[in-house]
């Protein structure tokens, strides 16, 4: 399977580019084209700008200057995300990929009432992050990363895509031997793939 692998964290010594490495890793092993997408590390801007947004609705010339991203989402299968969650969603940065480049024309086209999936090619989402917060309180605010993965871009992709969800809540007080353990599940998890 062909797997694009989004990352979204500015440090390379962080927990979250171990996860994305253990991520990649698995995969590799299992058998899987893994293409990497990391968007700190590549500059990614986040930021759509007013002319960006003047076009944003004529396919075509709205790729302009994200024409790799589009590409890497049209020859993909599935689609990880490997990010912290920071005040309860994902990354700026992450937010501002999704902005920019799931697009009419590339990841829907507006019809009549609703939108309709572009990325048919997707037929597999994970979410691989960290939280802050202890359990109880994601499951009092209502998890709004899972919310909006689970019920906006999962519905731009295959109509039976499936959606994976590794986490590790209470991430501020975990000592060394949770973190290799959540490592271990990562690895466990993507190896089944």
């Amino acid at each position: 399977m062909r797997v694009l692998v989004v990352h979204a964290h500015p440090r390379a010594d962080s927990f979250s580019a171990a996860l994305r490495d253990t991520v990649r890793t698995a995969l590799e092993a299992a058998g899987h084209a893994v293409e990497l997408r990391d968007l700190y590390a590549e500059g990614f801007n986040a930021a759509l700008t007013a002319e960006e947004r003047a076009v944003y609705h004529t396919e075509g010339a709205n790729e302009a200057g994200i024409e790799d991203h589009v590409a890497a989402l049209r020859r993909t299968e599935a689609l990880v995300l490997v990010y912290p969650t920071w005040w309860y969603g994902l990354p700026a940065i992450l937010k501002g990929w999704f902005d920019r480049v799931w697009s009419p024309g590339i990841a829907f086209h507006i019809g009549e009432g609703a939108i309709e999936p572009l990325l048919t090619n997707i037929t597999r989402i994970a979410v691989v992050t960290t939280y802050g917060s202890p359990l109880w309180l994601l499951w009092y605010i209502g998890w709004p990363d899972h919310k909006l993965i689970g019920r906006g871009i999962r519905r731009l992709c295959a109509k039976e895509c499936r959606l994976d969800w590794v986490y590790l809540h209470g991430m501020d007080r975990r000592q060394r031997p949770a973190l290799e353990a959540f490592l271990h599940r990562v690895h466990t998890h993507f190896s089944g793939w």
